[in-house]
């Protein structure tokens, strides 16, 4: 029987609820999906690697076939490394699709064996994004039903130091 690993990959600064209605659905669709932190020493994130995969596995408890790990470098080398076969990516909007399948169609001449599998996030959170919760955050403005609970109060931790 076939087994199937699928890498998630991003940043995740912070994780969303959008970033885990595609854990949770691509959980069920992989018989193992390893949800991958890029590091890029080049950007400035709001949380650490170190923060970000602790929230992540907090917030992913509830699936056991998830797992948690970080890589820099190509995710093409990374997915090689790890056994994968496939890259699950989110995609919301057209503006998301023309970079990902740019993406993809790389990603698939550097190693043509990896597939790249695209997932709509449900409806609720087609809007959403990291970036728009780290603004909404800086002010103070309302974070329910954006992100879970425990990465909400990260998040006014965090900007009540600044």
């Amino acid at each position: 029987m076939k087994t199937s690993t699928a890498i998630y990959p991003g940043s995740f600064d912070p994780v969303t609820n959008g970033h885990l209605d595609l854990i949770e659905r691509g959980a069920k669709m992989f018989d193992r999906l390893i949800v991958a932190v890029l590091h890029n020493a080049e950007k400035q994130p709001l949380f650490t690697v170190p923060e970000r995969l602790e929230m992540l596995r907090e917030v992913t408890r509830a699936w056991p076939s998830v797992e948690i790990d970080v890589f820099e470098g190509l995710l093409v080398d990374y997915a090689q490394k790890r056994q994968a076969s496939v890259i699950l990516r989110g995609i919301r909007a057209i503006s998301d699709y023309e970079y990902e399948l740019q993406m993809a169609l790389m990603n698939r001449k550097l190693q043509p064996k990896l597939e790249t599998v695209f997932m709509m996030p449900a409806e609720t959170y087609s809007y959403l994004s990291a970036r728009l919760v780290r603004e909404i955050a800086m002010f103070n403005g309302p974070l329910q039903g954006l992100v879970p609970p425990l990465i909400e109060a990260r998040l006014r931790a965090k900007n009540a130091k600044k």
